[in-house]
């Protein structure tokens, strides 16, 4: 089995960021062997550990990347149940896919991993390759996931720093600056890289995101259950809670949409599928148009008429960017132009199977569509 090698312990140089006064950061070895031996003994059974196969490991890194581990365990099963390969995966219409993954959000993260798939079947024969570069250069794959995977699936000695491995790094160093600038990002993967070797980096890898999910957590670290309490540098300075530093967080703005609830004459609900590139590529919605408030008549530019009788439904969505504001009229017509790329009328009972946007899931419910509750979709908004 090859192994990538990045700088051994002696590279642990001076880290580039402000750190405390004393800034003696803990040797790698020191952390390396309490981590090693916290891990073994405290690491969370979950399903894709038990199976450390390539495919099950990368799977999982790119469900739970933006993803509470326990929002994405359900998720992962159903999609080792239908696509136990990549092979499966990329056999499988996109359309399903995005359907099967409704729920877990940054749907980018469905059609790069079916691309990827593609790629593996066209390129490796159906086999995750056991090689750093070349999974690197499939769709999708970053420097964390080539990381993650490469280390966990096949022992390559090689870094993988989530936001959890960050926050520990910080805290462990004592590191005040923003970690996000590239080059402050750099020195985190620096560190990360003095403290991983050839024996089971993996694991390694997973005890600084396992630490940082269960014990040292954003508010209110459990230091007493720390391994490396007394290395860390931050307690030491009694500030492990204000790090690592995050600016103040921009208001998002909010947009307004206008909605229609529109059956055809078999009582089918018409949605369009957006493109596939861009903010919910390739999810089905409501016929819909940005407004600058809730004006109905806006819709008349789908070919649509809106009931102005009634008043409209609404609902937010939260996107980190910005707020969809969606107004949800009844109206008559069949829906045209706009954004969708194409347009199909449903029955209720398939829509629970469809990849529905989550701000039109929530837009269906609150209009007293039976549709089940999903993850980050469902809550009304009064208008």
């Amino acid at each position: 089995m090859q192994s990538s090698s990045p700088a051994p312990d002696q590279a642990e140089a001076p880290l580039g960021l402000r750190a405390s006064v004393r800034a003696v950061s803990a040797p790698a070895a020191r952390i390396r062997e309490r981590l090693r031996s916290w891990y073994a003994a405290h690491r969370r059974d979950l399903p894709w550990r038990r199976d450390p196969r390539p495919w099950p490991v990368w799977l999982s890194e790119i469900m739970c990347q933006q993803t509470r581990v326990d929002s994405a365990i359900p998720y992962w099963r159903r999609f080792m149940q239908r696509y136990p390969t990549p092979a499966d995966l990329a056999a499988a219409p996109l359309d399903d896919i995005l359907g099967l993954w409704a729920g877990l959000g940054y749907y980018a993260r469905a059609r790069n991993l079916h691309a990827a798939a593609n790629q593996v079947v066209e390129r490796h024969g159906g086999r995750v390759p056991d090689d750093p570069e070349a999974f690197g250069a499939l769709k999708g794959v970053g420097r964390y996931t080539k990381g993650a995977v490469m280390s966990i699936a096949f022992g390559h000695r090689l870094p993988a720093v989530d936001g959890n491995a960050v926050r520990v790094i910080c805290r462990l160093d004592h590191l005040t600056d923003d970690p996000r600038p590239p080059k402050n990002r750099e020195v985190i993967w620096r560190r990360a890289a003095a403290v991983i070797d050839s024996e089971r980096p993996g694991d390694l890898n997973q005890a600084f995101m396992e630490l940082g999910a269960t014990v040292c957590t954003p508010k209110s670290p459990t230091c007493l259950l720390c391994p490396v309490a007394d290395l860390c540098l931050a307690r030491e300075a009694g500030v492990e809670q204000a790090l690592p530093v995050k600016p103040r967080r921009k208001k998002r703005p909010t947009v307004h949409r206008v909605a229609a609830l529109v059956r055809d004459d078999a009582g089918r609900i018409w949605l369009g599928q957006r493109p596939t590139e861009g903010l919910l590529g390739g999810l089905w919605g409501l016929p819909a148009v940005e407004a600058s408030g809730p004006d109905g008549p806006a819709l008349r530019e789908l070919g649509l008429e809106p009931d102005l009788e009634a008043d409209p439904t609404t609902v937010e969505h939260g996107f980190t960017h910005l707020i969809w504001r969606v107004h949800t009229w009844a109206a008559t017509g069949i829906p045209a132009g706009g954004e969708a790329v194409r347009w199909q009328a449903f029955d209720e009972a398939a829509l629970p199977a469809l990849g529905l946007t989550g701000p039109s899931l929530k837009a269906l419910r609150a209009c007293g569509v039976k549709l089940p509750h999903r993850r980050g979709a469902g809550r009304k908004k009064a208008g």
